[in-house]
C-alpha cells in the first residue's frame, strides 16, 4: 500500500466531509484556535495539507499558509476552495520537501507523522520542519496513542469505533511497529465499503528523542487541542516542539 496510490482522487473526492467528523465545529474550531495562537504574527507552514480542512479556516483567521503535498489529488481538491496565490503547495514528501520562506510554526495533524513507514523518515520529518522554522519557531504534531495494552496474547487487532454505519479497526505488527487502519462503511446496501491505510505507530516517548535529534525542545503535551491534561489513559495527544530563541 503506497500512499500515492492510497491517497488517490477517489479518495479526494469523499475525503471533506463538511460539518461531520473531521470537519464538525467542535473537532476543527479547537485545532484553528490553537495553531493560531501558536503562529502569531508569522507564517505557518502545514505538511501533508491534504484538501485544506485545516489550512483553508487558518488563513480565513489572517495566518499566512503554505503546504507540502504527496497526493496531487488532494491538491486538486483543495483548488476548489482556496486558489495557489491564496494557499501555494509544493507536490513532495513531507520528510525531505523544501518551500521558499521563513515560518513560525510547522504543523502536521490527525496522526499523518505514523504515514511515513520508517523511523528514519520520521526524524527527517523533524529534520525538515526545523529547517523551515525560524529563531523560537514550534513545531505541532497531533498523533494518536497506541493501544496495545487492548492486545491480549495471540490477538493482532483492537476495534476502536462501532457505529451503525462505521466500524474502525486497527491491525498491529508489533515486531515492525507497524500497524494497518481498517475503515469499514455501511450503507442501506448488501456491500460495505473498506478503505485501508498503513502506518508506523511512535511512542510519545520515542517522538520526544525523534524532536531532540532535530533541535526541537518539547514545550507542551495535551490530550486533545482544548489543552486537556494528557495522562496514561489519554488516546492521542497534542505535542508542540520548540526550537531554542537564538542567544
Amino acid at each position: 500500500m503506497q500512499q500515492a496510490k492510497i491517497w488517490d482522487a477517489a479518495t479526494a473526492r469523499r475525503y471533506d466531509t463538511p460539518g461531520t467528523g473531521m470537519f464538525a465545529p467542535q473537532t476543527l474550531g479547537p485545532t484553528v484556535d490553537r495553531l493560531a495562537g501558536l503562529a502569531g504574527d508569522g507564517a505557518a507552514l502545514e505538511f501533508a495539507i491534504g484538501t485544506g480542512r485545516v489550512a483553508v479556516p487558518l488563513v480565513e483567521r489572517g495566518v499566512p499558509v503554505t503546504g507540502i503535498e504527496l497526493s496531487p489529488p488532494m491538491v486538486e481538491q483543495l483548488r476548489t476552495k482556496a486558489d495557489e496565490a491564496t494557499i501555494p503547495v509544493v507536490i513532495g514528501d513531507m520528510a525531505t520537501t523544501v518551500v521558499p520562506g521563513e515560518y513560525s510554526l510547522v504543523y502536521l495533524v490527525f496522526n499523518t507523522i505514523s504515514n511515513l513507514l520508517g523511523q528514519a523518515e520520521q526524524v527527517e520529518c523533524f529534520r525538515n520542519a526545523a529547517r523551515h522554522l525560524t529563531s523560537g519557531g514550534r513545531f505541532v504534531i497531533e498523533l494518536w496513542v497506541p493501544e496495545l495494552r487492548k492486545l491480549p496474547p495471540g490477538q493482532a487487532a483492537t476495534v476502536w469505533q462501532t457505529d451503525a454505519d462505521y466500524i474502525g479497526l486497527d491491525t498491529y505488527d508489533v515486531l515492525r511497529q507497524h500497524v494497518v487502519s481498517h475503515h469499514f462503511r455501511f450503507d442501506e446496501s448488501e456491500r460495505a465499503q473498506l478503505f485501508r491505510s498503513p502506518h508506523r505507530y511512535i511512542w510519545p516517548a520515542e517522538l520526544d528523542l525523534m524532536a531532540q535529534l532535530a533541535g526541537f525542545e518539547l514545550e507542551s503535551r495535551h490530550a486533545d487541542w482544548d489543552g486537556t491534561e494528557f495522562t496514561a489513559d489519554s488516546r492521542s495527544h497534542v505535542s508542540v516542539y520548540r526550537l531554542p530563541p537564538s542567544q
